[in-house]
């Protein structure tokens, strides 16, 4: 496998502070093929692919290209060995040209000044290869996401790269850039670049790669052909247990008392004539194309559009969430479509923000210790598995995954009985989203209304007992467990006849 190999790892360790992110990793990726690493937020797969890019050394074990061992003490050495990394974070000087930033690192010169001409040229010449057709001469602030990842692809091919790093490629993709994306990799294919691709999307996975390699809490679980393994086998491998536990079981109870009732709710915001109820015990799905008005009504109905109108009850009483307070005064809490931004305090630690919902209840004469917060935090600490070095550890250094394990943790520290989860599962990894899935089936079967809004279909398709279908903010259906299917949420949404 040796000769046949393009890179090899050999007993690869690395450590950061309070982590074993790598623990004597070992496998060899075939050359001119499409690798992918699986595993679940914190396995150490970006870590890995930052190694080979020379963005980390090692602190133990050896690379080798080839058959040669490699010195990649920095992305410079990485570029030399011919390898290059397409960053999930995308990072270029947004005021300035396609063409400037594709020649950043060796501007040509005429006469001791920058030759646009020659710039130009030559930033024409590295999207060539990959059949990108853009007027260089544009800002790059001016393009879009997925112009702007096939921009990292052009510099990393007309600097050499022979082995590229694809770290999360498409979580910021529209599904048509993606596509294009995929179509880009194929053809980097025919040109002998191997690929290595590292994503959560295990449909891409099984379209793309060749072969899978799995890690799991930084080590090498197995490197198997993706003709070897099926979804279950490779998710199961992923998160290290069976994936019948996450069963929904609510489904199969009765519903209990209405908890929240909205008629005619409406709003500038763009959503109009809302109407709907949620009983005890019930996962109510919210489906709908992007634009649809249900994150809209979902901020609405925790306080925060104060131009909305419409009657609103909670538990048989009229009532109205006029702020954040108000609504969780009503026993109302919110998990936000980006956990980043309104969801979570990045400069805060880990403690600190899984208790930020319930400050006034730890309170002791206008006082909170940190051994309050604990007592108070740890319990759903440890049923969510959330993976922290230490609880003073800033949320911002979290994964994905366990940032939303803490937004999620806060509103159960809060015992909300109305929970709305606007994209609960969002960029996190399978074992991430099997635990959350668990977690709301759980909450439903204690008796909690939960408010599900998803552009997953298989997720909104397993977990719901009903579903709502939105369309240019307004509601335009409304489909049992037993009569939803992705063909008839798909036709409602698009507002197509059957």
């Amino acid at each position: 496998m040796t000769t046949a190999s393009d890179v090899r790892f050999d007993g690869i360790t690395k450590r950061f502070p309070g982590v074993v992110a790598l623990d004597n990793v070992s496998f060899a990726i075939a050359s001119g093929s499409c690798h992918a690493l699986c595993g679940e937020n914190g396995a150490g797969k970006s870590t890995l692919g930052k190694l080979l890019a020379g963005i980390y050394t090692p602190d133990e074990g050896q690379i080798f290209i080839g058959s040669q061992p490699a010195k990649l003490a920095s992305p410079t050495d990485a570029l030399k060995s011919g390898v290059a990394m397409v960053h999930q974070e995308l990072s270029f000087c947004e005021n300035l040209s396609v063409a400037e930033n594709l020649c950043l690192g060796s501007l040509p010169t005429r006469r001791g000044f920058v030759s646009r001409r020659e710039m130009r040229r030559r930033a024409e010449a590295m999207l060539a290869p990959i059949g990108v057709s853009l007027d260089v001469r544009r800002s790059v602030g001016s393009l879009t996401v997925g112009q702007q990842q096939m921009l990292q692809i052009a510099s990393a091919i007309g600097q050499g790269a022979r082995l590229i790093v694809f770290d999360e490629p498409t979580s910021s993709l529209s599904q048509h850039e993606a596509e294009r994306l995929y179509t880009i990799i194929g053809r980097l294919r025919e040109r002998g670049v191997t690929c290595i691709y590292v994503s959560h999307r295990l449909e891409e996975i099984f379209l793309l790669c060749d072969t899978i390699t799995v890690l799991r809490d930084g080590r090498h679980v197995a490197t198997r052909s993706t003709a070897e393994v099926d979804r279950n086998a490779l998710v199961e491998m992923m998160i290290g247990r069976s994936l019948g536990e996450y069963f929904p079981s609510h489904v199969h109870a009765a519903s209990g008392a209405e908890l929240l009732r909205v008629s005619n709710l409406s709003s500038p915001a763009g959503f109009k004539d809302i109407s709907f109820s949620l009983r005890a015990g019930e996962v109510l799905g919210c489906a709908g194309l992007v634009g649809a008005g249900r994150s809209e009504v979902a901020a609405a109905l925790f306080g925060l559009d104060p131009h909305s109108n419409g009657e609103v009850s909670v538990r048989g009483q009229r009532a109205r969430s006029t702020s954040a307070a108000a609504a969780i005064g009503l026993g109302i809490g919110l998990v936000p479509e980006d956990r980043k931004r309104q969801g979570l305090v990045l400069s805060m630690d880990v403690l600190n923000n899984a208790t930020l919902s319930i400050l006034p209840r730890l309170a002791k004469l206008g006082f909170i210790t940190r051994a309050v917060e604990q007592e108070a935090a740890s319990p759903y600490f440890a049923r969510l598995r959330v993976k922290t070095p230490r609880l003073d550890t800033p949320v911002a250094a979290l994964s994905g995954g366990n940032q939303q394990k803490i937004v999620l943790t806060k509103w159960m520290a809060a015992q909300c009985p109305i929970l709305i989860l606007d994209e609960p599962t969002r960029g996190v990894d399978v074992g991430a989203k099997a635990e959350i899935h668990g977690l709301i089936d759980e909450l439903a079967a204690a008796g909690n209304g939960i408010i599900l809004i998803s552009s997953e279909m298989p997720e909104v398709l397993n977990l719901s007992t009903r579903i709502l279908v939105f369309r240019a903010g307004r509601i335009v259906g409304e489909l049992t467990r037993a009569e939803a299917t992705q063909e008839a949420l798909m036709r409602l949404m698009a507002g197509v006849a059957a």
